[in-house]
C-alpha cells in the first residue's frame, strides 16, 4: 500500500516517541495497527465485491451469447426441416390419393402354404421349456 523504508519508519517512530511520550506510545501504536488492519479488511472486501460484479457481468454476457446461439441453431433447424416437411406432406397426399382411387385391376395375393398367419408386429413366441434330465 504505502512504500516506507526502514529509515523513514525509524524517523517516524522517534518523532512519535518525542511527541506522544513513552507511556502512551504502545496504546497509540496498538490503535493505529487496529485501524490499519480494519482499513485492509475494508479494501479487501471492496476488491472482492468488484471482482464478483465483473465475474457476474461476464457470466451474463456468456449467457446472452449462448441464448443467441441457441436461437440461431433453432432457426437453422427449422429452416432445414422445411423442405423435408414439404416433401413428406407431398408423399402423404400422394399416398392418400393412391389409396382413395378404386383399383383398376384385381390382384390375387397368395396365401402362405401353412395355416399359420404371420404378424410382423407380434412378439416372438415364448421359448418351450426343456425336458428335465436325470441328474445322477
Amino acid at each position: 500500500m504505502f512504500d516506507f523504508s526502514f529509515g523513514e519508519l525509524a524517523v517516524i517512530g522517534a518523532v512519535a516517541l518525542v511527541v506522544i511520550g513513552p507511556e502512551r506510545l504502545p496504546a497509540v501504536a496498538r490503535t493505529a495497527g487496529a485501524m490499519v488492519a480494519r482499513l485492509k479488511r475494508y479494501v479487501a472486501g471492496v476488491k472482492a465485491d468488484i471482482q464478483r460484479e465483473v465475474e457476474l457481468e461476464n457470466l451474463r454476457q456468456i449467457e446472452a451469447e449462448m441464448n443467441e446461439a441457441g436461437r440461431s441453431l433453432k432457426q437453422d433447424i427449422v429452416e432445414g426441416m422445411a423442405p423435408v416437411e414439404e416433401s413428406l406432406h407431398a408423399a402423404v397426399s400422394d399416398t392418400q390419393a393412391a389409396l382413395s382411387e378404386p383399383p383398376t385391376h384385381s390382384v390375387s395375393v397368395a396365401q402362405p402354404a401353412s395355416d399359420q398367419q404371420f404378424d410382423l408386429f407380434a412378439p416372438p413366441p415364448a421359448p418351450q421349456p426343456r425336458p428335465e434330465r436325470d441328474r445322477r
